[in-house]
């Protein structure tokens, strides 16, 4: 395309009288200048003091303080997690077992449609046992037998909290910081603070898997990785198992590669037309996409092809990661990807929801995950890389130390439970073999130190240098915050 044409689409560009055309980028009067200014700079506090070009650089002054992290690889595990059978031991439960969870336990507490009517509460000991791990002594349930070998590297919070009971609000919530729909995800608040240290990679990358427990599990939805009211760059960018990790990326049958550069470079040049006479926002944010695709059309296939793995790497992470789309192949491209300037690598990994058939369900949910995660862990350690790598482990809420349904019955489980539960890190500023929390004999309630989820993300932004009450970003009038507008604390216990 030559530049008269370039020269004639923009004009009739600008020919174009639009209601956004007339009130962002007409000079017809001052209150229109005015308005337009005013849009621009709410959309971007940085395009008034910069002649209306709206800079890729949206942040400055991060982080706000030195980092002790430079990336994150959550390991969210989708579905809740029962905490009584892996982390948080009691001993009074195995003489408690069969009785009836106290009414001054349970304290009014909502409970889900699945559990309210039942006419008994009996509670049900773990079903399987643990042992004592490391240097401290920390129990872990025998599910988990690799992760039984690493409790020396990591940090297990046992009083995390949350008033979501349900599982979309409360995955929605320790994700973006509010129960409701059309906030930022964590990864995308990162991006846009921070960037991404490889420019041929998204800042925020996605990687899904279903487990062998509740299958299907949970749905998950795209927005609980978008960018919510960000710009749209900064959402994460989900790979997909097999050739084509990401839709649309490889070129069209009789599109060269040179080919597609010069449609870009074209197309670049009509939206810099389009956002000098709009200052829209997400003009910049859709060539940012372009380009960033482009470039993914050479760093994806390279980093998906795990051929140059040597063969130790399988026998760490287990034979499970030869097969693409498994948990364990995704924490292998997640070390993959940390190596590469990944910022905030999230896996959801679906099954966790064991209401019914926990006896059968839990055990192979766990097989699913345990020698992969344990192995992420050793394998940054390795590198020399988890000490500036922050790892989490942890669901959206726990489960009920009563069953539902008949006790002993084969078809008996779980339910949700969001007044405590587990969660563990590692690297990153996190400090190494550290027990943190304390719930009631039942594992019901907190009695000392609780971590609500949002102190969770505030500690998670600390760790990366920032300060969680002055990053926000102006929406409706209202500066929005990861952590929300309710008070949030770092947990500086946590940190080394």
């Amino acid at each position: 395309m030559n530049q008269s044409l370039i020269h004639e689409l923009g004009l009739r560009q600008s020919q174009m009288m639009t209601r956004r055309s007339l009130f962002g980028g007409s000079a017809a009067g001052l209150g229109a200048m005015a308005l337009g200014n005013l849009l621009a700079s709410e959309a971007n506090p940085q395009a008034a003091s910069s002649g209306g070009q709206i800079q890729s650089n949206l942040t400055s002054g991060l982080p706000h303080f030195a980092p002790k992290a430079k990336r994150v690889i959550y390991l969210f595990q989708s579905g809740g997690p029962s905490h009584i059978d892996l982390f948080d031991h009691k001993e009074e439960l195995e003489q408690l077992h069969g009785t009836d969870l106290p009414d001054s336990i349970r304290g009014g507490q909502r409970l889900t449609g699945m559990t309210s009517r039942q006419s008994r509460f009996p509670v049900v000991k773990p079903l399987w046992g643990g042992k004592r791990c490391g240097e401290r002594g920390t129990w872990v349930g025998n599910l988990l037998p690799h992760l039984q070998d690493i409790t020396d590297d990591i940090s297990i919070v046992r009083s995390i909290w949350t008033e979501a009971i349900n599982h979309d609000p409360a995955v929605t919530y320790i994700n973006t910081g509010s129960q409701q729909m059309g906030h930022a995800s964590m990864g995308a608040w990162l991006s846009y603070g921070l960037g991404s240290e490889n420019e041929d990679f998204p800042a925020y990358m996605v990687l899904l898997s279903q487990g062998s427990g509740k299958n299907p599990g949970q749905p998950l939805f795209s927005r609980l990785w978008g960018s919510g009211y960000l710009p749209s760059s900064h959402q994460g960018v989900m790979l997909r198992p097999g050739a084509n990790p990401v839709l649309y990326l490889k070129n069209p049958d009789g599109v060269s590669r040179d080919s597609r550069r010069e449609l870009l470079n074209t197309l670049g040049r009509i939206n810099q037309l389009h956002s000098e006479t709009t200052g829209d926002p997400e003009t910049l944010a859709r060539m940012e996409a372009y380009e960033m695709a482009y470039r993914m059309q050479t760093s994806v296939p390279e980093l998906t092809d795990v051929s140059d793995e040597p063969e130790s790497t399988f026998e760490l992470y287990g034979e499970d990661a030869r097969r693409p789309g498994s948990y364990a192949a995704n924490c292998l491209l997640a070390r993959r990807m940390a190596e590469r300037g990944v910022r905030f690598i999230q896996l959801f990994h679906r099954g966790w929801d064991q209401h019914i058939s926990i006896r059968n369900q839990l055990p192979r949910q766990c097989k699913d995950v345990d020698q992969a995660s344990a192995a992420l862990v050793q394998d940054l350690k390795r590198l020399g890389m988890l000490d500036d790598t922050l790892v989490i482990w942890g669901g959206e809420f726990g489960r009920t130390v009563y069953s539902q349904g008949q006790l002993e019955n084969p078809s008996s489980g779980r339910d949700h439970h969001g007044r405590c539960f587990t969660t563990w890190m590692a690297g990153g500023g996190v400090k190494a073999g550290f027990d943190y929390g304390t719930t009631d004999e039942f594992s019901y309630n907190i009695v000392e130190n609780p971590v609500h989820i949002r102190d969770l993300n505030a500690t998670v932004l600390n760790l990366l240098g920032i300060d969680h009450e002055r990053f926000t970003f102006k929406f409706r009038g209202l500066s929005q915050r990861l952590t929300g507008v309710e008070e949030a604390h770092v947990i500086r216990d946590l940190i080394a």
